[in-house]
């Protein structure tokens, strides 16, 4: 098992980099007018540079990625209720997520910007949950289906 972690680890930085970079590109063609925006302006005053801002997001980018990639593994231990494994997922993921969405400036240095930013995690969090779950669940009607049929 550690090393299926590790492996998902690895994939996650490649993943994490580039859903990252696909965000600043459809992020600079709402909002850069014209012009391409890789990292939030705060954040390259933060740094100091824009060049060791983008640096600094690609490594944060990665490690997300790796994360999220890694505590995939819940998913497969079946002892484990889909409330545990939800919940454990939940929290691996956000406290991964949440410092480095600070640190970069992907929200506000706000309370109400944080609690709008947790409220949007928690709402893609049970949109994509959801999803799986209907697949899954069509997936699992469909093997029964076959058996029985």
């Amino acid at each position: 098992m550690k090393k299926k972690v590790l492996l998902r680890g690895l994939f996650g930085i490649t993943l994490g980099i580039t859903i990252s970079y696909l965000i600043t590109i459809i992020t600079s063609l709402i909002y850069g007018q014209g012009y391409y925006s890789p990292c939030v302006p705060q954040f390259i005053d933060y740094v100091g540079s824009e060049i060791g801002a983008v640096i600094l997001q690609t490594v944060l980018s990665g490690l997300l990625g790796s994360v999220f990639a890694m505590a995939s593994i819940v998913w497969e231990i079946e002892h484990w209720s889909i409330v545990k494994q939800t919940g454990i997922y939940f929290v691996c993921t956000s406290l991964a997520m949440f410092p480095i969405a600070y640190i970069t400036g992907w929200m506000e240095h706000t309370v109400m910007g944080c609690l709008i930013y947790f409220g949007i995690f928690v709402i893609i969090f049970v949109f994509i949950w959801m999803v799986q779950y209907f697949i899954w669940k069509h997936k699992i009607e469909a093997i029964n289906k076959n058996i029985h049929g």
